[in-house]
């Protein structure tokens, strides 16, 4: 599912125009990044957790060459399913 099958699904069930949902979807992504930048958790009751999370310095290999390839420590996000989707 690409973010045009979201927007289609958004006006098919509130029946407002494309251009509507489009618009409200954009906005509802733009809160999140805002959210994930200021290193907010955003919870969705019945689907996850987005959440994000220091990631160390490691020594990563690549799986074609099996050359070894520094792994930067940063920050980076992790998605965690709720219960209801797990179920799924």
């Amino acid at each position: 599912m690409i973010k045009a099958d979201i927007v289609n699904k958004v006006a098919e069930e509130t029946e407002v125009p494309r251009i509507t949902a489009a618009k409200a979807v954009d906005i509802i992504i733009e809160a999140m990044k805002d959210a994930l930048l200021a290193g907010k958790r955003i919870e969705l009751r019945g689907f996850g957790v987005f959440q994000v999370r220091e990631r160390k310095k490691g020594v990563g290999r690549n799986p074609k060459t099996g050359v070894e390839v520094a792994i930067t420590p940063g920050k980076t996000v992790r998605f965690k399913p709720g219960k209801e989707l797990k179920l799924l």
